[in-house]
């Protein structure tokens, strides 16, 4: 099975867990307080200089980034045809930037330290009744463990319309994603169950 992950020895693999998600919320939050295009031009610069830091090559980088700069490219056109030049610019490195940072995280961060710290992060709200920390944890972190899944769907999907002569169109390939992820999503959840974790205290 897929995963975000990518096994390394990197500075940012070794670094702590906690350090890395606590850095990328901040780094977050002054992307989105900040409009200046240099800033953020130097922001999509470092990020872009941290995920190459990573060693993953331009293919299999440019393989993973794709479907999210695909994203952030069409939100930036809509931008630039209902607004202005400059704040199409300004969503495109901020959201380029918040894009290379987050992928660095999660190709250093197992799923399992990213459950386990966003469970201890929700402590606080667990004690006043707001949420479960151990249900969110493992909601988060089934989140980030099955996104690859559903883009490796999608492709195999695709590649069985090209296999049979047909063109793919956005209704037949969304209709059989959106069943075999729910189906997926079912069989994870009964496991779950099964299992009694989220009836554990």
């Amino acid at each position: 099975m897929k995963t975000l992950y990518v096994e390394g020895d990197t500075f940012l693999h070794r670094l702590s867990p906690r350090v890395k998600l606590v850095a990328l919320a901040f780094s977050s939050l002054l992307l989105f307080l900040i409009d200046s295009p240099l800033f953020l031009a130097a922001a999509a610069v470092c990020g872009g200089w941290i995920y190459a830091s990573l060693g993953l090559g331009w293919r299999q980088s440019l393989l993973r980034l794709r479907p999210i700069l695909l994203t952030i490219a069409i939100v930036a056109v809509f931008t630039l045809v209902l607004n202005s030049p400059g704040q199409a610019l300004t969503v495109l490195l901020r959201l380029t930037a918040l894009a290379l940072l987050a992928a660095a995280v999660t190709a250093t961060t197992s799923t399992g330290d990213f459950i386990d710290e966003i469970t201890l992060a929700a402590r606080p709200l667990e004690r006043i009744g707001l949420v479960r920390a151990a249900d969110l944890g493992l909601s988060i972190g089934l989140v980030v463990r099955f996104v690859p899944e559903v883009l490796t769907r999608y492709q195999a999907i695709r590649d069985a319309h090209h296999a049979r002569g047909l063109k793919p169109r956005p209704l037949t390939l969304a209709v059989p994603l959106i069943i075999l992820t729910l189906r997926n999503a079912d069989e994870i959840a009964a496991a779950i169950d099964a299992r009694g974790i989220r009836a554990q205290k």
